[in-house]
């Protein structure tokens, strides 16, 4: 599936419109949250999930603090 879309001007930001056959495959609508993901492919849209992020956080937290053990047991 590919969609071309243009970014406009929303206030003194850009932002661009999703065509609906994209927000139906995202299973978002008007008014939800989207999360951008940087990837080796491209930047990825996923929806938005606040319970996913507070987990990938706590990850985060928990590899800067064992940062040294974790490298060791990558070897």
């Amino acid at each position: 599936m590919g969609s071309v879309v243009k970014i406009t001007t929303v206030g003194s930001s850009a932002g661009i419109v999703l065509p609906k056959e994209v927000l139906a495959k995202l299973r978002v609508e008007k008014g939800d949250s989207l999360y951008v993901t940087d990837t080796p492919g491209g930047i990825q849209l996923t929806p938005y999930d606040k319970e996913f992020s507070r987990q990938v956080e706590a990850g985060r937290k928990v590899m800067r603090k064992y940062r040294d053990a974790l490298r060791k047991l990558a070897k």
